[in-house]
């Protein structure tokens, strides 16, 4: 299991491990379009028509494009606009196909976030994680940051969600299956992605008690204990302090 994270979260490959696509589409930790290998730059108005297109699984309506992303402008302004765009894409290569009114991303293109997402979900489904390859570092950046359309902060969250989940429950199996430091690598993971979620701590902990680390256990109860208290005003859940409950140093009733 290769769980460090790259530079920006990107994906540091072994050479010749796996073919380069034609297109790639990077919306994770940023905007990146990559054609044969090569970086492609785009307009920041090209840029949003290429994301909205790419985070809807089927097609769009044109209508429907340019109402949400020219949302200040009157009906035709947005539709020519959105011709505009269209165009410049299609000048530089086949990004995104029309059929009449409808708009989806060419088939071809390989998405970064699509694959994060399918990772993802492999990390939630229960199965034996014995000879289970992850690149961790594909579920450490946010989709799109900085962008704050309203389209984009719905979908962030939701990829936000399911990569944390996806993290905690790694973290979990990987421990049963007696891979302590891939468990850490991922947990700790999920624990930088947000700092004040409990659930990514009681992973970390369970990792360190399981490879019969306890002062390390200590260490990370006593840094969520911190973190709870100064940003939230709260303490550690009665679950989190079941697990560390009788360790010497520590009082956890309250």
């Amino acid at each position: 299991m290769r769980a460090t994270p790259g530079a920006g979260g990107r994906r540091s490959e072994r050479p010749g491990s796996r073919v380069e696509p034609r297109v790639r589409l990077v919306l994770l930790g940023g905007f990146e379009l990559r054609i044969k290998g090569r970086p492609v730059q785009l307009a920041a108005s090209v840029q949003r028509v290429v994301a909205f297109v790419a985070l809807h699984d089927r097609p769009v309506r044109r209508a429907y494009v340019a109402g949400s992303l020219w949302l200040d402008l009157p009906e035709e302004r947005a539709a020519a606009s959105l011709r505009s765009a269209l165009w410049r894409i299609h000048r530089c290569c086949e990004l995104i196909e029309t059929a009449g009114e409808m708009l989806r991303l060419d088939p071809g293109v390989q998405v970064d976030l699509r694959e994060a997402e399918a990772l993802a979900r492999r990390g939630l489904d229960g199965d034996a994680v014995d000879d289970l390859e992850v690149d961790a570092s594909r579920l450490a950046c946010d989709l799109l940051p900085g962008w704050y359309d309203d389209w984009v902060l719905i979908e962030r969250e939701r990829f936000r969600q399911l990569r944390l989940r996806s993290l905690d429950a790694l973290c979990d199996r990987l421990s049963g299956a007696g891979r302590f430091g891939d468990a850490l690598d991922v947990g700790l993971l999920s624990v930088a992605g947000e700092r004040l979620r409990e659930s990514a701590h009681r992973a970390v902990v369970r990792a360190h008690l399981a490879d019969g680390n306890a002062s390390e256990a200590l260490r990370q109860y006593r840094l969520c204990e911190q973190l709870l208290r100064e940003q939230l005003g709260i303490e550690p859940s009665e679950r989190m302090r079941e697990l560390i409950r009788g360790l010497d140093g520590l009082e956890t009733e309250r």
